[in-house]
């Protein structure tokens, strides 16, 4: 759940087990989040090395190895910041507006930008979409990292555009982003 969680409230009682690296709306990467049943963690394997059994992890309290001491402090203040702006329904609220954003200005365009993935299974936190030809999308890549815009090339095994909007992305910046796209769709559509 490396991409959900915490981005939106989670009923964890729907799962046995449920792993999560921090790096996406946590903290820094090199943390991670293990949340898990005691009937599940009882069931694990214990033919495998004790620093691979999730249970032992559980009976030491997560001291079963020194801790990323660094990270979980930026783990407490990231956390204290969602508490701050009104928790997860304000953090879900927040996220779902960025992506609503960046949705309609795709949306907007469809002869140009076109969103491979139907409305209802739309991401929140990850908005892939594709340009009519590679060129263009190589050209926007550019012009958008001119613009101190990076990070929005696609996956290298699929290609095509993807814009992260973890928590830590501010509205603004969506904001700013759906501006340049509608300007580059006007220069190049």
């Amino acid at each position: 759940m490396s991409s959900d969680i915490l981005s939106k409230p989670i009923d964890v009682d729907r799962f046995d087990f449920i792993y999560a690296g921090a790096q996406k709306n946590i903290g820094p990467s090199g943390v991670v989040v293990g949340i898990g049943r005691k009937d599940f963690l009882a069931r694990g394997r214990k033919d495998i090395p004790h620093i691979f059994q999730y249970g032992a992890f559980a009976a030491a309290n997560s001291l079963l190895n020194t801790p990323p001491t660094f990270g979980i402090y930026l783990v407490r203040n990231v956390l204290d910041w969602i508490k701050s702006i009104g928790g997860l329904a304000a953090i879900d609220a927040r996220n779902r507006d960025k992506a609503q954003t960046l949705y309609a200005a795709l949306d907007a365009n469809p002869a140009f930008y076109r969103c491979p993935v139907e409305p209802q299974s739309r991401s929140a936190m990850n908005v892939v979409f594709r340009l009519p030809t590679e060129a263009l999308e190589e050209k926007l890549v550019r012009e958008a990292k001119a613009r101190q815009m990076v990070g929005i090339k696609g996956h290298r095994s699929v290609g095509g555009i993807r814009v992260s909007l973890y928590n830590a992305v501010e509205p603004a910046w969506v904001r700013a982003l759906t501006s340049f796209l509608e300007e580059f769709a006007r220069a190049n559509g």
